[in-house]
């Protein structure tokens, strides 16, 4: 196939706290496969809270690529950096001094020599910022691309921005494919007497990390079957995560010949508005917009209990409160989390083509399924 690459910069006017007003040029990466068709099918693929986008959905030019894997299929597939990750603007998060206070020994001594004080006590997005920079986006390729609706596909925590922005913009979204998503039934609500509004509250810095190590030990535990990864592929995985941050990669513990180890840069975002009372607005998840849900079977983070009901996710509940009739959740064997980078991302990619084609897989349009390893559809 021939599939053409272009890195965009989509101007914006950003309403980040940070760098409220400024003009901003969001990172989209664009791998078009439909050059040769009468119509476009646009996709928008949009990263989780940590994970840079191109780390997450183009990755390489093999197995693990999804982004080309759906250009393939004849698909024009863009895939957007928040601010505050990947390509995309970073405001406050170049001060090592901004780090989360609990983490800011990781970074002695490289680059700081003595723990500081957080030189901007704010949390750095919003689901406001991230609401509106997806609609510039979204808005960008529909002219763009002269086409009226794009679908949405979003992987963790991509769920707050998504699915509350599908509920707003039913017009401009065709459907609604979320990956492993993070979503508290009982999340933060909007402010009171709005619909999607700021709540009060927020954070004190703005900006977490995550080194090589822990980033490798939340991945080793969800490994609960044989060769549920390809040898070396987490590497892989880092280098690409390094390459994306050309900050990151310089700070952090030292390796034996003396190179920082790096470590992954993730903006402190303040989000609302995504809890099974706003799921159900409008009716228009699952009706207007037909939903898609995936996840791996020994995924640790799309369902767990703790003592906030902001940190409870499940989601089986969001399936559970979507209104519409159409939507499919599917549970994948041997997967985990990060199954974009597993061997059951063959999957993945089966599933999502199956649906940005016809809306449907295997002319499903409703219901709850286990995948196994053999591609096996059972009901559940």
């Amino acid at each position: 196939m021939d599939i053409v690459t272009t890195d965009l910069q989509v101007p914006h006017v950003s309403t980040v706290p940070a760098n409220a007003g400024q003009l901003v040029h969001l990172f989209v990466r664009e791998r078009d496969g439909t050059r040769h068709q009468k119509s476009r099918k646009a996709v928008l693929m949009i990263h989780g809270r940590s994970i840079p986008v191109l780390t997450g959905f183009d990755l390489g030019n093999g197995f693990y690529n999804w982004a080309l894997s759906l250009a393939q299929a004849g698909f024009d597939v863009f895939m957007l950096d928040f601010q505050g990750s990947g390509r995309s603007p970073r405001p406050k998060m170049d001060d090592p001094c901004n780090v989360n206070p609990a983490q800011q020994s990781i970074l002695i001594p490289t680059p700081l020599s003595a723990l500081c004080t957080v030189k901007y006590p704010f949390h750095l997005t919003t689901s406001k910022s991230d609401w509106d920079e997806l609609d510039t986006v979204v808005d960008y390729i529909r002219a763009y691309r002269n086409v009226e609706k794009v679908a949405l596909i979003g992987w963790s925590a991509a769920a707050f921005a998504i699915g509350p922005y599908a509920i707003q913009h039913p017009d401009k979204v065709k459907s609604v494919l979320f990956n492993a998503p993070i979503f508290p039934p009982n999340g933060r609500p909007s402010m009171v007497g709005t619909r999607f509004g700021a709540p009060t509250g927020g954070f004190e810095f703005p900006m977490n990390l995550t080194t090589k190590a822990d980033f490798e030990s939340m991945w080793v535990k969800e490994l609960k079957c044989y060769y549920q990864r390809e040898y070396g592929i987490q590497e892989f995985v880092w280098r690409s995560i390094m390459k994306n941050d050309k900050i990151g990669r310089t700070w952090g513990p030292a390796l034996p010949y003396g190179r920082p180890e790096g470590v992954l840069r993730y903006r402190n975002a303040f989000w609302w508005g995504w809890n099974s009372t706003t799921v159900k607005l409008d009716g228009t998840l699952g009706q207007s917009v037909p939903v898609l849900i995936i996840y791996g079977e020994h995924d640790s983070q799309v369902t767990q209990t703790t003592s906030s009901p902001f940190t409870t996710f499940s989601v089986t509940a969001l399936y559970d409160a979507i209104p519409g009739a159409r939507k499919l959740i599917f549970k994948v064997a041997c997967a985990g989390h990060s199954m974009v980078w597993e061997r059951q991302a063959k999957v993945l990619h089966y599933i999502s083509k199956q649906w940005l084609k016809r809306g449907s897989v295997v002319g499903l349009t409703n219901g709850s399924f286990f995948v196994d390893t053999g591609g096996n559809l059972y009901p559940q």
